[in-house]
């Protein structure tokens, strides 16, 4: 398994990312964001799809500060119990300031193109619009974000392009936030808001229990788009 790693800002220590490379080169970079589960087989897919894309897909491990090298699955009751823990124990704060420092390292990463991008998913999803909001990321993309009604008040700051892609039956985000996104992300043109009908809650996990073959399809076709149109 091919592995970096990246310093802390804050200097409290470093923490290692999973790195999976495309065919060619110089490529974007994607920072793949972890849901509640940690940098496990899901999003080992997922990098693997990114890198079939033709970019360097780098997933770090955000909860280093908790336990380094969580890799839970969802097929459990006590990886649930474990893995939501771990969303409670987290400091989101910290997390997007070791998303920046993955921002930064991934431009001079060798084989970069020096563009990079964010993609999350779940609390990833959140954080990746929090990275809109807050880093220069040339792209960001959040798959059914948690909560992300309580983010709109830095909307405004949002300069280049984010993606969101909304669960129309998340039961996760309940559907007046979730409406409140839609209704504002369309005063900012560089925010686009994508709802699925009749899909779940992490509807494009890879081999996930919740997984929707069509949304996940569609889903992931944007981000293709988008991630191509930013990062080529």
């Amino acid at each position: 398994m091919a592995s970096i790693t990246i310093k802390a800002t804050d200097g409290s220590g470093e923490f290692s990312a999973y790195v999976l490379e495309p065919k060619a080169k110089p490529a974007g970079v994607v920072v793949l964001i972890q849901e509640i589960f940690g940098v496990n087989q899901a999003m080992r897919d997922t990098a693997a799809w990114v890198a079939d894309m033709g970019f360097i897909a780098v997933c770090p491990d955000l909860f280093w500060r908790i336990e380094p090298g969580i890799d839970l699955t969802d097929k459990t009751d006590a990886e649930w119990k474990r893995a939501f823990e771990l969303f409670q124990t987290f400091d989101q704060a910290k997390g997007v300031e070791d998303l920046k420092a993955t921002v930064a390292a991934c431009r001079t990463l060798p084989g970069s193109n020096g563009k990079v991008a964010t993609m999350g998913y779940c609390l990833g999803g959140r954080l990746a619009f929090m990275m809109a909001e807050q880093s220069d990321a040339d792209v960001n993309v959040s798959y059914y974000g948690v909560g992300l009604d309580d983010l709109l008040g830095e909307l405004g700051k949002v300069g280049k392009p984010l993606l969101c892609h909304i669960a129309d039956e998340d039961e996760y985000f309940p559907a007046e936030g979730r409406a409140k996104v839609v209704s504002a992300s369309k005063e900012n043109p560089h925010v686009a808001c994508h709802v699925y009908p009749k899909a779940g809650h992490a509807f494009a996990r890879v081999n996930g229990i919740h997984w929707d073959g069509r949304s996940a399809a569609i889903a992931n076709g944007r981000s293709a788009e988008a991630l191509a149109a930013a990062l080529a």
